[in-house]
């Protein structure tokens, strides 16, 4: 549901009704002009249709969890701040929601709280100091330019990217090092509606070292894991 106000705007995502609706109450009260949604998907495509200046993210969501709503837009140069609410205060989930987002607050939680915090995140992102995304990357001689997708590649290359394969870029070089499993590839850059075939991906990393590789064959950068998906290094 969209917002009337004309304050800093804020995206809330949350599936239980009622704290929906008293959160919405209460950032309205504060100024904010408040959408709210009340699923995974339905916040992807609010971050993908929309400018805000801060998101509520709650994290166990229907269709599809916040944290991965949130590392989609990132793929996709989208630097927001969001603030994560949830009752999952693990470390690891804890960890993975600073990794992710700028702020993590577990349930049950203070309201006054809840409030300052998003407020310095609003006024971060109003001075311009927000969440940052990479916006271009050297190795091996190559270049890439995340803002005009396009990349400077061996020989002289110059090649511009489609989206799928500047996020999938993205976040191969983001998780320097680390194994990225084809399941969390074909779900963060293909999404949850599409499905693709594994060998979609195969092509996709084939033509990485087409660009990018003095020797293709015989890869530096982007490694194939046999049975597990494919890993960057630099």
């Amino acid at each position: 549901m969209e917002g009337n106000a004309t304050g800093p705007r804020l995206l809330l995502v949350e599936d239980e009704e009622a704290l929906r609706s008293t959160l919405r109450l209460n950032f309205e009260m504060e100024g904010y002009d408040v959408t709210t949604v009340a699923t995974g998907p339905d916040a992807l495509q609010r971050l993908r249709g929309a400018h805000y200046d801060v998101v509520v993210m709650d994290v166990m969501l229907p269709g599809m969890d916040g944290f991965t709503v949130v590392e989609t837009v990132r793929l996709e140069g989208n630097a927001t701040p969001v603030l994560f609410l949830t009752a999952r205060t693990g470390s690891v989930d804890r960890i993975r929601g600073l990794k992710t987002g700028e702020d993590h607050l577990g349930k049950p939680f203070e309201l006054e709280e809840l409030l300052l915090r998003v407020a310095k995140l609003a006024d971060r992102s109003a001075g311009r100091t927000a969440g940052t995304v990479l916006t271009s990357y050297a190795f091996g001689g190559n270049e890439v330019d995340f803002q005009r997708y396009e990349v400077k590649g061996q020989a002289g290359l110059i090649k511009e990217l489609s989206q799928r394969e500047m996020m999938l870029l993205r976040l191969l070089i983001e998780r320097e090092g680390e194994v990225v499993s084809r399941e969390e590839i074909l779900q963060k850059v293909w999404g949850y509606n599409v499905f693709p075939t594994t060998r979609t991906v195969d092509n996709f990393i084939v033509g990485f070292r087409k660009y990018f590789e003095p020797e293709p064959r015989d890869p530096r950068h982007f490694h194939s894991i046999r049975g597990v998906g494919y890993k960057f290094t630099r």
